[in-house]
């Protein structure tokens, strides 16, 4: 780049006395719409140098284009960032158009990421880079890209607020919907395009043929009528006259059908690219059109013209692709003789420098064998050193893992003999606290005989003297940690039952059992849970309910245990209870959450509780 504007700032002065020429030139030199279109020509001598670019453009050759483009932007701004940035735009439409898209690309970004100012010229500019960018993506058939890029030149189209730009950018949405067979979102864009621009003929056209393929005949009609008042030129023309010769096919005209086609056909004379499609299409409109009149001789003769105009056409992109081979190889073999001639001087530089390079490439392998010698030597110290250490980490890692296991080891058998305890003190609690509240209610009763007499105090006293056998037989079967007690022999149900008849011989509360589905044993570990639950419990009946009787509901269905205690004490409030005392309903409710169950506690002041447990047994 930099060589690019030394060379500019050279012929800078022999450019302007060549003006004049430049001038009488353009008189004949083609304008390419394609590439003018994407910058501001609002100066004379500006117009000029881009016209001079793209004839250079046409002849493939870049050095002369960009030459000329700098010089025509040095005319028109003082703006160097700009001219940069347009230099860039420039030479991706020459990779782009040689289909080196991936340099066309680069070159097209660091143009779109230049930091410019705000101005329509620049909007402009970005929005046609951003056109340019779509036609790669379309061309390597990368629809989301595509669609992405004509929605960015829409942006920047508006924000330049040029009309002109705006419509293109509008068709371009309209001619992509198109494609993708979407008629309704392209008629949406067709018709915005419409109010931008004063040049409507071909907007009309593009709505009638979309309405024409989506079968709404009568919308396509108008709009190609309305398109046919306004064209001007004879591609267009020749297009809506096509597509009102497809309507009369639809409509069975075939007489109108083939009138509108030969009108098609006498616009698409003049010689393009577009009227050349238009005439192939014409020329197998009007085979097909004598085809379904039976008149096979003109059938014959347009289907002929159909092929030969069609061979042409195939011809000429053979000759234009091959053509386009050529500038390709011209070009690759300028650049291998460049990199020859590079090559060349390097290797008479590379033979110049070897002499030397060998005696200092001598003198580094020297130095450096000593320098690894040296280095080797002190690595197997060091290795020897960091395996003597390493073997005393292990030592000492040994040592500390022994420790560890001690310390776990006596942490497990701390841990051991806590849990023990606990259930030592819980044992205690559920299995001797039942039998020696009923023990005291027994003693009670004997206080009340012995002043009253109520009943036969012998009997009394020989219930006394079993509950407290029962309770020193307790006492030692803790001791042996037979914790399962009844429970083992007989199993829940007995249990609780000789635990309420116990209670009930007090004649101070009357305990009932009712029972349904316990027809066989349940786990072992569940029967003593439960058990335990009961007893507490009905501890807690005794100890603080003031109740006369009690109900203990124990039932087995759907492999669920449901317990239901109830009384008619004088109640209480659960939610005035502490849960945090371990020996209350904390604890029956830890024991329930152990054996993934449920508890719901139903009390009300003065009206009695009922608390209803769901236990699981599967």
């Amino acid at each position: 780049m930099n060589h690019l504007c030394m060379e500019i700032l050279k012929i800078k002065f022999i450019c302007k006395m060549k003006m004049l020429f430049f001038l009488i030139l353009l008189k004949v030199t083609p304008s390419f719409s394609s590439i003018s279109n994407l910058f501001d020509n609002d100066s004379i001598s500006f117009s000029n140098k881009i016209i001079k670019v793209n004839f250079f453009l046409k002849k493939n050759n870049l050095d002369s284009a960009s030459a000329y483009l700098q010089q025509s932007y040095h005319l028109l701004s003082k703006d160097m960032k700009y001219n940069n940035a347009v230099y860039n735009a420039y030479k991706a439409y020459f990779f782009r158009k040689n289909t080196q898209y991936d340099s066309a690309y680069y070159y097209y970004t660091l143009s779109l990421n230049t930091n410019l100012k705000k101005s329509k010229k620049t909007y402009n500019l970005k929005s046609a880079i951003h056109k340019s960018l779509g036609v790669i993506a379309n061309e390597i058939n990368d629809l989301k890209s595509y669609r992405y890029h004509l929605y960015e030149a829409l942006e920047f189209s508006k924000l330049s607020k040029d009309s002109s730009v705006i419509a293109k950018s509008l068709n371009n949405l309209g001619v992509f919907y198109d494609k993708q067979k979407n008629f309704n979102q392209s008629i949406s864009y067709y018709k915005d395009a419409i109010k931008y621009t004063p040049n409507k003929a071909l907007l009309l056209q593009n709505i009638g043929s979309c309405y024409l393929l989506i079968k709404k005949l009568d919308s396509a009609k108008f709009y190609l009528n309305k398109a046919l008042e306004t064209a001007k030129d004879s591609t267009t023309t020749s297009l809506i006259y096509l597509n009102l010769s497809r309507i009369k096919k639809n409509n069975n005209n075939n007489k109108e059908r083939i009138q509108n086609l030969f009108i098609a056909l006498k616009y698409s004379k003049f010689r393009n690219t577009l009227n050349s499609e238009n005439r192939l299409k014409i020329y197998n409109e009007l085979s097909n059109a004598f085809r379904e009149q039976n008149d096979f001789k003109n059938a014959l003769s347009y289907s002929r013209k159909y092929y030969a105009l069609k061979d042409s056409l195939q011809k000429e992109n053979i000759i234009d692709n091959i053509n386009n081979l050529n500038i390709k190889y011209e070009t690759e073999k300028k650049e291998k003789e460049n990199l020859q001639l590079k090559q060349q001087n390097f290797v008479s530089e590379t033979k110049r420098k070897q002499s030397q390079n060998l005696f200092y490439g001598a003198l580094l392998i020297l130095i450096s064998g000593g320098i690894i010698a040296y280095l080797n030597l002190k690595n197997s110290k060091r290795k020897r050193l960091l395996a003597e250490q390493q073997k005393e980490l292990e030592t000492q890692k040994n040592i500390t893992l022994i420790k560890e296991q001690e310390i776990t080891t006596i942490n497990a058998m701390i841990d051991g003999q806590e849990k023990e305890r606990v259930r030592i003190a819980e044992d205690l609690h559920d299995n001797i606290g039942s039998v020696l509240a009923t023990l005291k209610l027994h003693f009670e009763n004997l206080k009340l005989n012995r002043e009253k007499k109520h009943f036969n105090q012998e009997e009394l006293y020989d219930r006394t003297e079993k509950l407290i056998d029962e309770t020193y037989l307790k006492v030692r079967g803790i001791a042996h940690a037979k914790n399962a007690g009844v429970i083992a022999n007989q199993g829940l149900l007995y249990a609780v039952k000789i635990m309420a008849d116990k209670i009930s011989s007090a004649n101070k509360i009357k305990i009932n059992v009712i029972d349904f589905g316990l027809d066989q044993r349940l786990e072992n570990s569940i029967e003593i849970t439960a058990f335990r639950i009961i007893q507490e419990l009905t501890t807690n009946i005794i100890k603080h309910a003031e109740a006369k009787e009690a109900t203990i509901n124990i039932a087995l269905f759907d492999k669920m245990l449901n317990i239901i205690v109830e009384d008619d004490g004088k109640g209480f409030d659960p939610n005035e209870v502490p849960k945090n005392n371990s020996m209350g309903l904390g604890s029956i409710e830890k024991r329930i959450t152990h054996l993934k169950g449920t508890l719901q506690i139903d009390a009300t002041v003065s009206k009695g509780t009922t608390i209803i447990i769901n236990i699981p047994v599967a």
